[in-house]
């Protein structure tokens, strides 16, 4: 009886792999969840992007469309395997800006905040400088 047991469990530990990779990939197709601001001086464009690290995204701003992609990785837990591994690692997604809008990327900046969204802001004015990512840090927990 025993080992009817442990192939049933071998078989349901097989289903749920199979089931989490084929969610994970779905997930992966998906672009990635945001929404689209604007003020008077600037477009901000905020991406879902749970999970991330600075260094592990790249934004791109090309043709008045602000591109992302990103890697995350799965932590590792002592005493536990895993059953069903559904979140895609790797994500990406887009946001058109307005066809009218007068902006270009120099003066752009993008921070990733502790609660795991991607804030990339577009100003519309001509401040030069470089587009950069900054992640929040435990500074500004005041």
């Amino acid at each position: 009886m025993s080992e009817l047991v442990e192939a049933g469990r071998s078989v349901v530990r097989r289903v749920l792999e199979r089931a989490g990779r084929g969610w994970s990939k779905m997930q992966e197709r998906r672009p990635l969840s945001y929404d689209l601001l604007e003020s008077d001086d600037a477009y901000l464009v905020v991406f879902d992007a749970p999970g991330v690290r600075g260094e592990d995204l790249n934004v791109t701003f090309l043709d008045h469309t602000v591109e992302v992609e990103l890697d995350r990785f799965r932590d590792f837990y002592d005493g536990y395997e895993m059953l069903f591994p559904g979140r895609g690692v790797s994500l990406s997604g887009s946001a058109d800006l307005p066809r009218d809008a007068n902006v270009t990327p120099e003066g752009a900046n993008a921070t990733l905040t502790r609660n795991g969204t991607l804030q990339v802001e577009i100003p519309k004015n001509d401040d030069a400088r470089d587009v950069a990512v900054v992640e929040e840090g435990d500074a500004d927990e005041s």
